[in-house]
């Protein structure tokens, strides 16, 4: 018999989209409703400098300047959130980033409407989760 997953924790962000739509509550409790625990919570605008360092892995690419401008157009949601097998769990909870391939019941199958408005950025890996909310919630 296999053990279970470990328990990890990862970040989520709800973007702007999202929260002037009035959605952060119910994207938030599709993950408590899993089992997920919210450890931080933290609502801020994002600024340039914030989101360039945040999305850094992505400098140099042609959408990295219309992430950095969607991402400081408004105030964002951020959540530490902690559970087993956390990264894989959220991520499959979300969807795609493609948000018109994403399924009906995911975050973003529900409640995108485009490519960047997408409703939400989980990181993928607990390498990606350790450098992004030391950003997201650095003073």
């Amino acid at each position: 018999m296999s053990s279970p997953p470990p328990v990890e924790r990862t970040l989520i962000v709800v973007k702007p989209d999202a929260v002037s739509r009035g959605l952060t509550g119910e994207i938030l409790s599709r993950f408590e409703r899993k089992g997920l625990k919210i450890v931080q919570l933290r609502m801020q605008n994002v600024t340039k400098a914030k989101a360039e360092e945040f999305y850094s892995v992505h400098t140099g690419k042609p959408f990295f300047n219309d992430l950095v401008s969607f991402i400081t157009s408004g105030p964002v949601v951020g959540a530490v959130l902690e559970g087993r097998d956390a990264v894989a769990l959220i991520r499959r909870m979300i969807g795609s980033s493609r948000s018109w391939e994403s399924a009906p019941g995911t975050v973003r199958g529900d409640f995108a409407t485009g490519l960047l408005d997408n409703a939400i950025h989980a990181s993928d890996s607990r390498e990606s989760f350790e450098k992004e909310s030391g950003v997201f919630f650095s003073p």
